[in-house]
């Protein structure tokens, strides 16, 4: 009797650990496909950002929704995606170099050196910004720079029909891009088109190279703050990374192509729909 009793307990034993290990079994299968969901979002989100960043800006309105709903807090996501973003626009600021040149006479090196000194600045006052804080703010910086790309280039020729732009405005406006590409960079891209425009009077289209070259400094500045205080999720970083890179290039290569108008319609339909959304997370 102590024999069968022994017998029975082990096979009962033997049924819970089976039952146990194929448990384990399917929560790890469910961790690998949550973990290669995770990855593919993150890197379509990337493909997809790089392509906006080299065609008009605003690769920030795909990357972030993206990084937030994987749940990483929003100041770290801000900061995953400026340090994912950044090889994705120096590939485009690559495939634009014959198209640099001057900004109403400022060399290209005088305005990434402001660029990149005033983006140390802005991605430092980011580290200071509590999260609770920044998802305050992230709706208002998505509407200024939304409502920069709509009125840029009407209130350009409102105001170079009245008055002459001078090279220390243009300096100082280019410090301002540096800390606001450092600090949030969600539509630096555009902010810059339109700044441009507005002080030295040139179209979007000639912008394209110069533009995603300041983008490219002003995320490569930010860099180094968030690596150094750890603020880059890299498991996040790496795949959205990896697609930026395709992305940028690929923008590039359509942007030679697509027409202005085409460029802003969807770069606006984007812009418009992130704006929104988060306006409806932060208030909602």
């Amino acid at each position: 009797m102590l024999s069968l009793s022994k017998h029975r307990s082990v096979l009962s034993n033997g049924g819970k650990t089976s039952t146990a290990l194929r448990q384990a079994q399917g929560e790890r299968e469910f961790r690998l496909v949550l973990d290669f969901s995770s990855a593919a979002l993150a890197a379509g989100a990337g493909v997809l950002g790089g392509a906006m960043n080299a065609l008009a800006g605003g690769g920030t309105f795909a990357t972030l929704p993206a990084l937030i709903a994987l749940g990483l807090p929003a100041n770290i996501a801000n900061a995953t995606s400026n340090v994912a973003l950044l090889p994705g626009a120096g590939t485009s600021a690559w495939a634009y170099r014959d198209e640099l040149a001057p900004v109403a006479g400022m060399s290209v090196k005088l305005l990434a050196a402001i660029t990149f000194g005033f983006g140390l600045v802005g991605s430092l006052l980011l580290v200071l910004t509590p999260s609770e804080v920044f998802d305050v703010l992230i709706p208002w910086l998505l509407l200024f720079a939304f409502a920069v790309m709509v009125f840029g280039k009407r209130a350009a020729d409102w105001l170079h029909a009245r008055v002459t732009i001078g090279r220390p405005t243009l300096l100082v406006a280019q410090a301002f891009l540096g800390i606001y590409g450092g600090y949030f960079g969600g539509g630096v891209g555009l902010i810059t088109t339109a700044v441009y425009g507005l002080l030295a009077n040139i179209r979007p289209r000639e912008l394209f190279a110069i533009r995603t070259l300041m983008l490219a400094v002003a995320n490569l500045a930010a860099a180094f703050v968030f690596i150094g205080f750890a603020m880059v999720w890299w498991w996040a970083c790496l795949p959205m990374l990896l697609g930026s890179i395709l992305g940028g290039w690929l923008g590039a290569l359509i942007g030679k192509r697509l027409s202005p108008g085409m460029v802003r319609a969807w770069t606006l339909i984007v812009t418009g729909a992130t704006t929104l959304v988060f306006f409806a997370r932060a208030y909602g």
